[in-house]
């Protein structure tokens, strides 16, 4: 079980059944759900491809776990129950951390932003899954859990029980669950707002089963009914065009480098859309923005 996205290449086909039945029911309007022929087809064709490149980087990054196990701080059993509880927890915590990088550093934002740039939001967003995450990377932040003494099998199969449970959040046929579970788990509700590109919700709610984490470390924000979201980027693609969705970000840091080199770690690591003048759009710029324009007349707030 060398490739942590096995799971989830298992589960096409019913990914791909549940996505047919959310567009039947929402066709004969049983259910809210916003699909576009040309949209979906590019969700699919990303997951399909994802899956490939993933066995790409499988083998050398399960390699490394193996290696980082060998020399394990604790031995940590599988057989035991508290075991796995404790493993759902660490890996559920590493995973906030992985998903928040990705958003707040260019580099790991270039691997994830095609999961973002759909304008709609419904189960086939869930299957628009990278193509360069392996080459950037960003499997190397759980090896730390190796380094502890978690099984590499063991870490592998939670990471796909939560990509699993990923997959039905991405869907606005269900509003909001019952308070407990909204106040512990990733939601339908929850999960709109971090793909929103309202400047209110940017950067927010980065869980991948348990919201707790950002709750805990600030980065919640509930998804509001005077607000809904919009989906997609801050500056969206305009285009169906497969390359460029998987490639653009990639394709824009080559160019910085290539016009202004001696910057090359801002390009690389800054947050996206940060340049050194100032001139591009970030989420702590826009958000910003927004603030003062809450705190100005409406007047005001209307002109803009």
């Amino acid at each position: 079980m060398t490739n942590p996205d096995l799971v989830i290449t298992l589960a096409t086909p019913f990914f791909v059944l549940t996505v047919i039945l959310e567009i039947v029911l929402a066709r004969f309007g049983k259910l809210k759900a916003d699909y576009e022929t040309a949209d979906t087809a590019v969700s699919l064709t990303m997951g399909l491809v994802s899956s490939l490149a993933g066995l790409l980087t499988a083998g050398a990054s399960f390699a490394a776990a193996i290696w980082i196990y060998q020399h394990r701080i604790f031995t940590i059993p599988m057989t035991a129950v508290w075991a796995w509880v404790l493993v759902f927890f660490a890996e559920d915590l590493t995973y906030y951390w992985f998903h928040r990088l990705s958003h707040e550093r260019r580099l790991w934002w270039a691997a994830h932003v095609n999961h973002h740039s759909s304008q709609h939001y419904n189960l086939s967003t869930a299957l628009r899954q990278t193509w360069t995450g392996g080459i950037a990377g960003t499997w190397a932040l759980w090896l730390p859990l190796s380094l502890l003494g978690f099984p590499p099998v063991m870490v592998l199969i939670e990471k796909n029980v939560s990509l699993v449970y990923q997959y039905w959040i991405h869907t606005e046929a269900i509003r909001r669950l019952p308070r407990p579970i909204e106040a512990v788990f990733n939601t339908p509700s929850h999960h709109r707002v971090h793909h929103a590109r309202n400047p209110r919700y940017l950067d927010r709610n980065y869980a991948g089963i348990l919201i707790i984490w950002d709750r805990l470390f600030g980065t919640f924000q509930p998804e509001l009914d005077e607000e809904a979201p919009r989906y997609g980027l801050v500056h969206n693609l305009g285009t169906f065009n497969i390359v460029r969705v998987a490639f653009h970000e990639w394709i824009g840091i080559a160019q910085d480098i290539a016009r202004s080199p001696r910057h090359i770690l801002g390009w690389l690591f800054g947050a996206p859309g940060w340049t050194p003048d100032g001139s591009r759009d970030t989420s702590a710029k826009l958000k910003a923005e927004w603030a003062a324009r809450q705190g100005a007349p409406p007047a005001a707030r209307e002109a803009v």
